[in-house]
């Protein structure tokens, strides 16, 4: 059974335990997820879910404007064409009810993969290396995998975007490289200046090191909570 998805809800119309089974199943693909610390991109995914079942349950005229379907790609315009599903009252009614059933079992799910990140949050230091430079926007991450008992060298870039009532931020991250942490010279000072003299375009790079003794999953769990400590360190 996969990850959930807004189609398990809309099956409801059709048989509504069916749709139960699947939605049970997706929830429970998640659970394994976090039973090995792999927290990401499933509790991503479901606090998305949960935003998009909340709006779609705020009201009859909300369900109908949130159940769509697209019915083509206009790419002359840049625009994606949707069309409303075609949903009775039974229907909706169905979709409605599956929604709020679903909904507690969902955020139960969700609390339990935020108490996963917290952990790591908490455990998972962010010390800066030298001299940090006024520009901090573009520089490196030094992440440890120690189950794997390798430094992860992480070249960043933060950009910054204004929606229509707010500033959003990006940060888009490259792996450069890979060191073992068995290496005699290993140090985040001698990583520093060897990235310095390897990527001359950054001559005093901002650099950041992570520092935890935890062994969790480095892609899934470890990354990207470095990530989201990083950018509140840079922003607070």
């Amino acid at each position: 059974m996969g990850a959930l998805h807004l189609e398990m809800f809309l099956a409801a119309r059709r048989d509504i335990e069916a749709s139960q089974f699947h939605i049970l199943g997706g929830l429970q693909h998640v659970r394994r997820e976090f039973a090995h610390n792999r927290i990401y991109p499933p509790l991503s995914d479901l606090i998305e879910l949960h935003r998009t079942l909340k709006s779609i349950t705020d009201g009859s005229e909300g369900i109908r404007q949130e159940l769509r379907r697209i019915r083509e790609i206009d790419i002359a315009n840049q625009r994606i064409v949707y069309e409303p599903l075609d949903l009775d009252g039974d229907a909706l009614a169905a979709i409605a009810d599956m929604i709020k059933w679903a909904l507690p079992l969902i955020q139960a799910a969700i609390e339990e993969g935020q108490t996963i990140f917290n952990f790591v949050d908490e455990n998972l230091m962010v010390k800066e290396v030298g001299i940090l430079p006024s520009y901090v926007e573009e520089g490196y991450l030094l992440v440890p995998e120690l189950k794997a008992n390798v430094l992860h060298v992480v070249r960043y870039e933060v950009s910054i975007y204004t929606g229509a009532d707010q500033q959003f931020r990006n940060l888009k991250t490259e792996m450069i490289d890979t060191i073992p942490l068995a290496r005699l010279d290993f140090s985040p000072s001698q990583i520093k200046q060897e990235l310095m003299q390897s990527h001359r375009e950054l001559p005093n790079p901002a650099t950041y090191y992570f520092d935890t003794d935890l062994d969790f999953p480095f892609n899934e769990t470890m990354l990207p909570v470095a990530k989201r400590k990083f950018l509140r360190k840079l922003y607070s």
